[in-house]
């Protein structure tokens, strides 16, 4: 079974080839959530609501970093932001995103690509 809150990633050891890098991943943002203690309701670390909004706004800051063509290393910083966010919400909701991740991967690899007017989508959505 794979850990699924801070305190079980934080003693989680067992970093096979396949998901070392994603186990080394969770484990740090995990240190992160625990250190600053985010579990605590108090802290409102694992508050959803304050979670998606500190997620607009890091996709704002990409977006930024992207449309007005600031330095790459600046639009991968924002990208991580938003990585460990990601990585975070996984924890506060106790969810295995690992295995969501594979799951969902392999459902979108067998769907079919649309054209749009803004580009390529790989969707179920029909274009009606």
């Amino acid at each position: 079974m794979s850990p699924l809150t801070v305190e079980d990633w934080m003693n989680f050891e067992n970093f096979s080839n396949e998901e070392r890098s994603w186990n080394m991943m969770m484990q740090k943002v995990a240190a992160f959530h625990s250190k600053f203690d985010f579990e605590n309701p108090v802290n409102k670390g694992h508050d959803m609501g304050f979670r998606l909004a500190l997620t607009v706004e890091e996709l704002g800051e990409f977006a930024a970093a992207i449309t007005k063509e600031k330095p790459s290393e600046e639009a991968a910083e924002e990208l991580a932001d938003l990585l460990i966010l990601i990585l975070g919400h996984s924890l506060a909701l106790k969810i295995d995103l690992f295995n969501e991740f594979c799951s969902k991967i392999e459902k979108i690899m067998d769907r079919p690509a649309i054209h749009t007017k803004l580009g390529i989508r790989v969707t179920e959505y029909k274009n009606e």
